[in-house]
């Protein structure tokens, strides 16, 4: 930069140092090689013969450098690299696939990894990049970003499992009747089917007669009239519209926080995080 610019006092101004600060650092470099580099005057740097060859040789690597540096920064600027992904069945098929089906096309550099969990994945821990989860299981230490409205859950039977048992009219008269309930495989534990009305919640746990760990699997044998579900309401609304399934319990069923994506607030997410974050972003308008 000294021998471009010929002047210590405008290398120094482009490199953003002092003067002073500069010309001691070309003094050590001409103490450790024992030449002498630059000519100094009150009016001019110019190159020695030593400094001469030394630029000429040094120089087109510093371009070389500056090149390389250059498309590191448009290799950064272009998302790439495998985002790591903890997420339930649910929003991973209802959301986050149909994100990637829209997204992956025009980011052919990014591949993503997702892990199907029901439990709260510590996603420091176990090297994730962000998780999804219910709003009302995130922790105060995540960045979360919401991606999807607010949700309802929804009991629901066949129109035949009803031919032959009364409908429950409160939650309690779910013990009366067959369910099809979803182990959590992390804790092992059934889940409670919770129910809230003016202001009263009731956690049933119901009698199962099928066991199971998959979203899909559930669905399937409340179609099949095995028994009643207790699951999202969006995953069934096309079965009720269209009379495979009937509901109960409707108002006992009241909307909660939906989806979040969330990482933690010390990360600063990669360029590929940050494309996925926008593409998933719940937006009331949209």
């Amino acid at each position: 930069m000294v021998a471009e610019a010929r002047s210590f006092t405008r290398a120094a101004a482009r490199l953003n140092v002092s003067p002073s600060a500069l010309s001691q650092t070309i003094g050590k470099l001409e103490k450790r090689i024992g030449l002498r580099l630059l000519a100094r005057t009150t009016r001019s740097v110019a190159l020695t013969e030593a400094g001469e060859r030394l630029f000429n040789v040094v120089q087109p690597r510093v371009g070389e450098i500056e090149a390389a540096l250059t498309a590191l920064k448009s290799l950064r600027d272009r998302p790439s690299g495998t985002l790591r992904i903890t997420t339930s069945e649910h929003p991973a098929l209802t959301i986050l696939e149909p994100a990637l089906a829209r997204l992956m096309p025009l980011y052919p550099d990014i591949s993503v990894e997702i892990s199907i969990d029901y439990g709260l994945t510590d996603i420091v821990a176990d090297r994730f990049d962000a998780g999804i989860r219910l709003g009302e299981h995130l922790t105060q230490d995540m960045i979360a970003v919401p991606i999807s409205p607010a949700l309802r859950m929804a009991v629901v039977g066949a129109p035949g499992y009803f031919a032959r048992h009364p409908r429950p009219m409160i939650p309690e008269d779910l013990h009366a009747h067959r369910c099809v309930n979803i182990r959590f495989p992390r804790h092992g534990n059934l889940a409670q089917w919770e129910f809230e009305k003016d202001g009263r919640a009731v956690n049933v746990r119901v009698n199962a007669v099928l066991v199971n760990n998959s979203m899909q699997l559930g669905l399937a044998a409340a179609l099949d009239g095995i028994g009643l579900v207790w699951t999202g309401a969006d995953i069934v609304r096309p079965h009720i519209e269209n009379g495979a399934l009937v509901q109960v319990l409707e108002d006992w069923c009241p909307s909660f926080a939906g989806y979040h994506l969330y990482y933690p607030s010390r990360a600063q997410p990669s360029s590929a995080l940050a494309v996925l974050v926008e593409a998933l972003r719940y937006r009331s308008d949209t």
